[in-house]
């Protein structure tokens, strides 16, 4: 039986395959490179790492899971439980393979370590919000005051991690705090390109007096839907009705090419978008 890939999302084997997976890889350079270079990596494993620069003697993961069951539990009556219980799932995840792993990249240069670090975990993180948890910590404060008090969640992010590099200023040498958020940055952009990995779509819009040829082609020969908005020429009044259609990099060339060989006169607008949920695309991430 052929399973879709927006009902595989659901499954928890699905889920519980890729927050493994994602929580190992982006605890891989947390202990072979940050804790080497003394990097405060953001969020909460940032601030459980610069409590372990501070002096506290505490492994930083087990500083992790500590800081967490506070977090845990508030997103446990904020938040939907299926989400908080694939959190927690990935919050043991990390913490044991921190404390089981041993390993040293042997980086020596800050920049690329910096590089690498930033990089590395942030395609495990990306790869563990892809599913229906998160990595814990930050994550879950950000979910509920957004979903309380309409907090954007990047805003969560950006205060927390103001207060986590000021704090870590006031000891840690300024290149090192310097590197620490060339790390946040890299991880970051990684963490949007694993996000946005098999998601982006492009949203393409035809002004053609062919519609009705281009529409029929585009549903047979490209096996896609298809809209015809109403729309009206702003000088001439004219009704131009307005093909609107959502593809992928993959196929946009063969809808290019399928909208000209019908009318070299169209006029085909392509939009770039992030994610489209419904029938026929993704379904809505419900927590």
């Amino acid at each position: 039986m052929k399973i879709k890939i927006s009902e595989l999302s659901y499954r928890v084997s699905y889920n519980l395959s890729l927050i493994t997976i994602g929580s190992i890889i982006a605890v891989l350079p947390l202990k072979g490179i940050a804790v080497h270079e003394e990097f405060v990596t953001g969020g909460i494993f940032g601030f459980a790492l610069m409590l372990h620069y501070a002096g506290l003697n505490l492994s930083p993961g087990i500083l992790f899971a500590v800081l967490n069951i506070p977090l845990a539990v508030l997103g446990w009556f904020s938040v939907g439980r299926r989400f908080i219980l694939y959190t927690i799932y990935a919050m043991v995840v990390a913490t044991l393979a921190y404390e089981l792993m041993d390993v040293d990249f042997g980086i020596e240069n800050p920049v690329y370590a910096s590089m690498a670090c930033g990089g590395i975990m942030g395609f495990g993180l990306g790869l563990v919000l892809r599913t229906l948890g998160s990595n814990g910590g930050v994550d879950i404060l950000a979910v509920v005051l957004n979903q309380k008090y309409n907090i954007g969640i990047g805003k969560t992010y950006f205060l927390f991690n103001l207060v986590l590099f000021s704090a870590s200023a006031t000891f840690l040498a300024p290149d090192t705090v310097i590197a620490s958020i060339f790390t946040v940055l890299i991880g970051s952009m990684a963490i949007n390109y694993v996000l946005a990995l098999f998601s982006n779509r492009k949203l393409v819009m035809i002004i053609s007096t062919k519609h009705h040829a281009i529409v029929e082609d585009i549903m047979e020969n490209l096996h896609q839907g298809a809209t015809i908005l109403h729309g009206k020429g702003s000088y001439s009044g004219q009704d131009k009705p307005v093909v609107m259609t959502i593809t992928n990099n993959v196929m946009l060339k063969r809808l290019e090419e399928l909208v000209f060989t019908h009318d070299p006169a169209a006029i085909f607008i392509v939009e770039n978008t992030f994610n489209v949920i419904g029938t026929g695309f993704s379904k809505r991430k419900l927590y």
